[in-house]
């Protein structure tokens, strides 16, 4: 017989101790912040090929994106060019599946890659281990939707990342403190001498930023979250305590704004103006719904509220046929039969929106309850990041991040719509008033 070592790996001293360790005690959610070149995936990989050995399940290794997941892991190779995957037995293997990222044991263990893109994809997937690889910049929803499996399945999950600021990561480490099931293992380059002062030095020198630099190395959550599109606005904004309590002013009118993704994912938010300020007082967010659901929802907290709804905007993809429905109904047709004459933001470059969206904030207050899924989002919208060449690229990211980030550049782009035409009434008044002004002039004169 031959024979099969598990993990195919030697560990080192600090991957064993923080979690390989922890694991085998017994800890079934642990939260493993390690620094950028630290082997987090390698380790878990590992892990994982060793337990479904072990005890026979359906295990799911989440990536922000499919794509993410196949060229960091499913087609990654570590530092001595041996491919990830290989890590898993080849006596243990009785078939890969190359296209949808998985493979089976003989013994019925299941192993995927999974982009969290798509979060319904995941749902009834029954798993027996999960591993959240960079978990601090996928769309928390994901873990939401799989806890309760995984809890009756009795199961484990682990949360691999470095920090993104103070988001869904930052919330579940400081969780994870109070909570005595859970373990902790937060590692700098000062914990695990991977790195020395010169290797990082080298980074600084080939212009990597000290907030990267400290996100990265140093697992710092009080960073900037690096090439996020809003960072400078959305951290004044916070320190003008402009997200709090915004209640709902019943003598203005509420307006909405509403992203109709092309992923099934929609976004609408609800808006007050009195001409100085707009106040971002409610949210709506979710999947699985046509249109004629969505303004469904939108009356129900209408009428819940006490909302005097004014004008309804959509994107130019509101004038397409909508999935929900069949035949050439356009969704603006559908909507106006229910009640929503749909109005066409105005079509610009997403250079020229996200231009406005700056702008945006400089008016914008927001419920901070009510709108808390936007909030937690909208910081994490960023660039692409040039790893060659050690900057972010000037097109943002598309993740799950996009549908809230496109629902406000559309919000901003009607902002200014009205600013416009309130300023050219303005003009109209002001010339007509000084035509009466000089025809009485005039006429004194004569």
């Amino acid at each position: 017989m031959t024979q099969i070592i598990l993990p195919q790996y030697i560990p080192r001293e600090y991957q064993k101790k923080n979690l390989w360790k922890p694991f085998d005690k017994g800890f079934k959610r642990i939260v493993q912040i390690w620094h950028r070149r630290s082997g987090k995936d390698i380790t878990d990989l590992n892990l994982v090929a060793r337990e479904m050995y072990k005890i026979v399940g359906n295990y799911y290794y989440l990536f922000p994106t499919y794509s993410q997941g196949r060229k960091a892991l499913w087609d990654g190779r570590g530092k001595d060019g041996k491919r990830y995957i290989e890590y898993f037995p080849k006596q243990l293997i009785v078939g890969i599946n190359d296209h949808e990222m998985k493979l089976r044991y003989k013994n019925g263990s299941l192993f995927q890659v999974i982009g969290v893109e798509d979060v319904d994809k995941i749902v009834g997937t029954n798993p027996r281990g999960l591993i959240f690889s960079e978990y601090s910049i996928q769309n928390p929803k994901a873990w939401e939707y799989l806890r309760p499996i995984l809890a009756e399945n009795k199961g484990w999950a682990i949360f691999n990342y470095t920090p993104r600021g103070r988001n869904h990561g930052y919330k579940l480490y400081e969780m994870a403190k109070r909570n005595t099931k859970w373990f902790i293992s937060l590692l700098t380059v000062d914990d695990t001498d991977v790195l020395t002062a010169e290797d990082i030095d080298e980074e600084r020198q080939s212009g990597m930023s000290e907030d990267m630099i400290q996100q990265e190395f140093y697992c710092s959550f009080i960073a900037s979250i690096q090439g996020s599109v809003y960072w400078e606005q959305i951290a004044l904004a916070e320190k003008q305590e402009r997200f709090k309590g915004v209640p709902h002013d019943p003598r203005l009118q509420v307006h909405t704004v509403w992203d109709l993704g092309k992923n099934n994912h929609n976004c609408i938010g609800f808006y007050q103006s009195n001409g100085l300020t707009v106040r971002k007082i409610n949210y709506l967010s979710g999947r699985g719904k046509g249109l004629p659901d969505w303004i469904a929802e939108v009356k129900r907290v209408g009428q819940e509220n006490g909302y005097t709804f004014g004008r309804h905007f959509g994107p130019h993809d509101i004038e397409v046929s909508d999935y929900s429905t069949s035949g050439d109904t356009s969704r603006k047709e559908i909507a106006l039969d229910l009640g929503f004459d749909f109005e066409v933001v105005p079509r610009v470059s997403i250079e020229e929106g996200i231009d406005a969206g700056r702008r945006f904030w400089k008016k914008l207050w927001i419920d901070e309850t009510n709108c808390a899924e936007f909030l937690e989002a909208i910081p994490q919208y960023q660039y692409e990041y040039d790893e060659e060449h050690k900057t972010f690229r000037k097109t943002p990211l598309h993740d799950w991040t996009s549908n809230f980030a496109d629902e406000h550049r559309y919000a901003a782009l009607v902002n200014e719509r009205f600013d416009n035409d309130l300023r050219d009434r303005i003009i109209e008044i002001t010339n007509a008033r000084k035509e009466r002004e000089s025809a009485k002039a005039d006429s004194g004169i004569s």
